[in-house]
């Protein structure tokens, strides 16, 4: 008689998929994330790339992993550590060995850990097991590629084809693990080779036959349970961070009643906005791919002059090369959005990682005094109204607007609900028609109140003008060199971004009114902070947290919240950039840092242990 299943039920759970560039773990992670979020479970995930365009196979540098949380319940990041490791050769085992926890089931490719695999990632004996020390994980060790290959021999694929399956069959023995049915997966599969109706067939093969093998082991290994939670009814996708970006520009734009022009230059990790833009001629969004980063930018300065809502992306490296055009746009006063999707520096630095480093560099890297407004998304969801918002400001107080994201949320995905555009704000361009004044309109008479300039859209009838980057006379808009009129063109500028912290949100305090310890961060990093504070209070502390999403201008609260808290601390994947900017706008305001620089994520156990040592000093 068979062994009766054994089955843990759990709220929830973390698993990463790890092997070369070549077998195809970002596909698998997205395919069992996109069944676990149809089945109910809350997600958030993390692709994490090699470096390297092609490493050599098998070696420690071409590692290529994609890291799943799923739950019951809502789920802030993806996870610290692993408890199940999908490892598709000796390196991926060796790369993501701190990444375990202590009884995590790993699952392996035995024919990828011959003698030669084990060299290739430089390991000295020939138990790979014992030379990391992990004697306390259940190993599934299978001939994948073997059962791959005589499982598709119908197919009269050639050997590399029918082993490139074999992350197929990996995913089907994940789902037998995690209780997932494949016919979904099945249906993504038949999909995505729609036009190759062998290969899907073979991988939708392989699919079954892992799911079937799982089957046939299913006593050396507990399975587990993630129940589904309850959802608020509406239609959900799986949806990353530059694709939200890409989703609440379109969204700004149909608001303000403008075409949506993107002018790029493909550079990691943003080409992907650029990529799904292109895709939405549809919706009558213009995208154009130039030949560099400064010809990007200026395509979309032209587009703002002619009318349209101008927007670039772009990375570090990427911005350095754009500022001159930024200081552009502040000067003739356009609307215009820059997406800096965040990554590893200086220089080239680690194009695949993620950092926010490039914080000084957005606030005061231009020659000049070149104010823009600053604002940061926190979860790859949150891209989608941050870049709304960055659309709407840009187009109401016509300046250039920059919006940070990181290679964390721009490549990780959490559950969206599409949400209903009827309630989001209206956007309304200060077209020359609301002009009222007495004088006679010149392109920089501005209104009063935000000292926003009027639009003349080229081609309106009796509003021929130009503008450019000499500065202008503050009444007749012609050129001028004269001192004063330079001190009033400049501080009126400042005046006009200062004035948006009267329509941007307050920022929020979450957690205890009464904390011990304030918890600061902004950008990419709030769902660490936030499942930090969750265990924070789970253990007895009294800890709150205020996230920053408008970094410039800053909530009109934020010195009251800042000087409320006896202790407080700056968190932030930097050297302590936004530290010392709040230092600057806040008298007296002298935080705790914690600063890590790693191009991963922030490890929330850690968080606990050094925040909970700041409330105990």
């Amino acid at each position: 008689m068979a062994e009766q299943v054994k089955v843990k039920t759990l709220d929830q759970i973390v698993i990463r998929f790890s092997g070369d560039s070549g077998d195809g773990m970002q596909l698998t992670g997205t395919i069992f994330s996109n069944l676990s979020a149809i089945f109910g479970n809350d997600i958030s995930t993390f692709p994490d790339y090699p470096a390297e365009v092609r490493a050599p196979q098998g070696s420690l540098s071409g590692i290529s992993g994609f890291q799943a949380h799923l739950g019951s319940k809502k789920i802030f990041t993806p996870g610290d550590k692993a408890d199940v490791l999908v490892a598709m050769n000796p390196a991926a085992l060796k790369v993501n060995v701190r990444n375990l926890k202590p009884n995590s089931v790993i699952i392996i490719d035995t024919d990828s850990f011959e003698k030669r695999d084990l060299e290739k990632a430089e390991f000295k004996s020939d138990d790979p097991f014992e030379e990391l020390g992990l004697k306390t994980q259940p190993v599934i060790a299978a001939p994948i590629s073997a059962m791959v290959r005589d499982g598709l021999a119908e197919f009269g694929l050639d050997n590399k084809s029918a082993v490139r399956c074999k992350n197929m069959f990996t995913l089907g023995l994940v789902c037998w693990l995690f209780d997932r049915p494949v016919d979904v997966a099945m249906t993504m599969l038949q999909n995505k080779f729609a036009k190759k109706p062998v290969i899907a067939q073979a991988n939708i093969k392989a699919l079954v036959d892992g799911f079937n093998y799982g089957h046939n082991i299913q006593a050396s290994v507990s399975t587990y349970r993630i129940e589904g939670k309850k959802v608020e009814p509406g239609f959900y996708k799986e949806v990353n961070g530059n694709d939200a970006v890409s989703y609440g520009l379109i969204a700004a734009a149909e608001k303000a009643n403008l075409q949506l022009f993107l002018g790029s230059y493909p550079i990691t990790p943003a080409t992907e906005i650029l990529q799904n833009l292109s895709k939405q001629k549809n919706l009558g969004v213009i995208t154009v791919q130039a030949e560099d980063e400064i010809a990007g930018i200026c395509t979309a300065i032209g587009a703002s002059f002619a009318g349209c809502l101008g927007a670039t992306s772009t990375s570090g490296p990427g911005l350095a090369l754009k500022s001159e055009a930024i200081g552009l746009a502040v000067i003739a006063e356009l609307p215009l959005v820059i997406v800096d999707v965040q990554r590893g520096g200086p220089s080239t630095g680690m194009p695949t990682k993620s950092e926010q480093a490039d914080f000084m560099q957005v606030l005061y890297g231009r020659n000049g005094e070149s104010p823009v407004v600053v604002l940061a998304a926190a979860t790859p969801v949150d891209c989608f109204d941050m870049a709304f918002w960055a659309g709407k400001l840009a187009v109401e107080y016509m300046t250039p607007v920059v919006l940070l994201t990181d290679g964390f949320i721009a490549n990780g995905s959490s559950a969206w609900k599409i949400p209903d555009l009827s309630k989001y704000p209206e956007i309304k361009p200060n077209y020359v028609s609301n002009y009222k004044g007495d004088a006679l309109w010149k392109p920089y008479r501005r209104d009063k109140d935000t000292l926003v300039r009027y639009w003349a859209v080229p081609g309106m009838e009796g509003f021929a003008h130009r503008i450019g980057g000499l500065e202008k006379d503050y009444d007749t808009s012609s050129i001028s060199t004269e001192p004063m009129n330079h001190q009033k063109m400049v501080l009126t500028r400042q005046a006009k971004i200062d004035n948006i912290a009267n329509v941007i949100p307050e920022v929020e305090v979450l957690g205890d009114k009464e904390a011990d310890l304030l918890i600061v961060g902004w950008g990419g990093t709030y769902g660490h902070l936030y499942e930090t504070m969750e265990i924070m209070q789970s253990n007895g502390k009294k800890v709150a947290l205020a996230h920053f999403r408008y970094i410039s201008p800053l909530p009109e609260n934020t010195a009251e919240v800042l000087k409320r808290y006896k202790k407080v601390v700056v968190t932030e994947q930097n050297n302590g950039q936004f530290a010392n900017y709040l230092r600057s706008k806040v008298d007296g305001f002298n935080p705790y840092k914690f600063n890590r620089i790693k191009g991963q994520p922030f490890i929330v156990r850690r968080l606990v242990e050094e925040f909970s040592k700041m409330i105990d000093d």
